[in-house]
């Protein structure tokens, strides 16, 4: 199908769409919720088959993460005309949808990503059209074609779901920059999100995490490896939330040391680490390879030609810089760990601000505390969106289980990330508010002398004793 045609149908079911009320509109939208969540395990299975990334056990917990946690968020929204109403200030704000989406799903999480963009669509009723990694594209068309079916079951205007059954980038791009869509929901790569910013239509975008993570000495260490464990193990830490870098001060190194070891980490020797990053970096594009990605710490050090006890549950390097020379201090979606030892908190803070800063500005941190101004300080200097006290960071970034944050798989990255907010997206960011203001005169300003702004005898500091004395 062209393009013009995807968003000619997009279109008219916006229109549709626009007409329903709240309570259609959830009624549609907790169809879908349940039949995501009937068929989680078999899409779970789907989706790691086909991209051979992860485990399925963990994919069916994201698809629920992604479903019932999403939908208990949501599920009591207003998010159909009036939303809010200030009598104070005379404001009322109405919800409009904004219209057809793109919506670019990745290969590492691609059922849970598409259920969950499906939800907030359909819950703001802007049509949406999905675009999929191809490595992800039977898993993602079967998700959608199940969602469809419920929405359309439960009264749904025809399209308004779409998705691409034989995705690819020119495809992709030319429905990016049509006139007709609103809005692009990009979580994957940099170089589709980055596809997304440059084609001329607003974009909601990711940055990319290489998440660094401190251990105090307030904490309680076996309570963070376990946490850190939980989280870097899940789904083979695929993740973009996932951790990449544990620092620690030199006074508690050894327990730490102890307490990953007693979790069967395997800690890699200089030679090891060596052959590691050679495998798990792709050198030629400064990003972490392919092959990697979500892959088991067996299937890793057979790449990398080294041997680890089999009951090994992540690779820990210990390193002393972060650079490209040092591969594995970036971001690498795999159980590959790396660790700093440093000598004092403020130089401890200071490699966490050099790890974010080397590819994960505005994505995430996690610091292991029970200080609070360390824990201030730490919020401080590390340039992140998520700051996560005391929690595992895949699950805590998330949103829902560890956090309050809204339950999300597009973790956007503010400034700092090239994008355009620090939310965990959800339907807020899908729709238009606008706003009904009545009149409420400024009394100072009536009763102002507007001449006295154009007499040059007025100083500011004299113009605003005068403004504030007609209070």
């Amino acid at each position: 199908m062209q393009p013009d045609q995807i968003i000619q149908r997009a279109r008219q079911a916006a229109v549709n769409f626009s007409k329903f009320g709240q309570i259609q509109t959830d009624k549609i939208v907790r169809a879908v919720y349940l039949a995501a969540l009937d068929n989680r395990i078999r899409l779970a299975k789907l989706a790691a088959a086909e991209t051979d990334l992860g485990l399925w056990q963990h994919k069916v917990i994201k698809n629920v993460i992604a479903s019932q946690l999403v939908y208990d968020h949501i599920k009591r929204q207003k998010t159909v005309g009036i939303i809010s109403e200030d009598p104070i200030s005379g404001i009322i704000e109405m919800a409009h949808p904004i219209g057809p989406i793109l919506a670019l799903v990745p290969v590492i999480n691609p059922t849970s990503t598409t259920i969950y963009k499906i939800l907030i669509a359909l819950k703001t009723r802007n049509p949406l059209i999905v675009s999929s990694a191809f490595a992800a594209k039977d898993c993602v068309a079967e998700t959608c074609r199940i969602c469809y079916a419920a929405a359309l079951a439960a009264g749904a205007p025809e399209h308004c779901i779409q998705w691409l059954a034989k995705p690819n980038l020119a495809s992709t791009k030319e429905l990016m920059s049509h006139r007709g869509l609103a809005l692009i929901l990009a979580t994957g790569t940099g170089d589709i999100v980055k596809a997304g910013y440059s084609s001329g239509t607003p974009t909601l975008g990711v940055g990319a995490g290489n998440v660094p993570v401190y251990i105090g000495v307030t904490a309680d260490i076996p309570f963070a490896v376990r946490s850190i464990m939980m989280s870097k193990t899940f789904d083979n830490g695929s993740i973009c939330a996932s951790e990449q870098a544990i620092i620690v001060r030199r006074k508690i190194a050894v327990q730490v040391i102890s307490e990953f070891k007693k979790a069967k980490a395997y800690f890699l020797t200089p030679d090891e680490i060596d052959k590691v990053g050679k495998i798990a970096y792709d050198f030629e594009r400064k990003t972490m390879a392919a092959r990697v990605v979500g892959q088991p710490v067996s299937r890793i050090a057979e790449m990398a030609d080294i041997s680890i006890p089999p009951d090994t549950t992540v690779l820990i390097a210990k390193l002393d810089a972060v650079d490209y020379e040092h591969p594995l201090s970036a971001e690498i979606l795999a159980p590959i760990l790396a660790l700093y030892i440093e000598s004092s908190f403020k130089a401890a803070i200071g490699r966490c601000v050099e790890i974010a800063n080397f590819g994960g500005v505005g994505h995430t941190a996690v610091i292991y505390s029970n200080n609070p101004e360390r824990i201030e300080y730490f919020a401080d200097n590390v340039d992140v969106a998520r700051i996560l006290v005391n929690t595992p960071s895949t699950q805590g970034a998330l949103g829902g289980m560890f956090t309050a944050l809204a339950p999300s798989f597009t973790l956007s990255c503010g400034s700092g990330g090239k994008n355009s907010t620090t939310d965990n997206i959800s339907t807020r960011n899908l729709l238009n508010i606008h706003r009904i203001c009545r009149r409420r005169v400024n009394e100072r300003w009536l009763n102002m002398n507007f001449y006295k702004y154009l007499d040059e005898s007025y100083d500011a500091a004299r113009l605003e004793r005068e403004f504030n004395k007609n209070s």
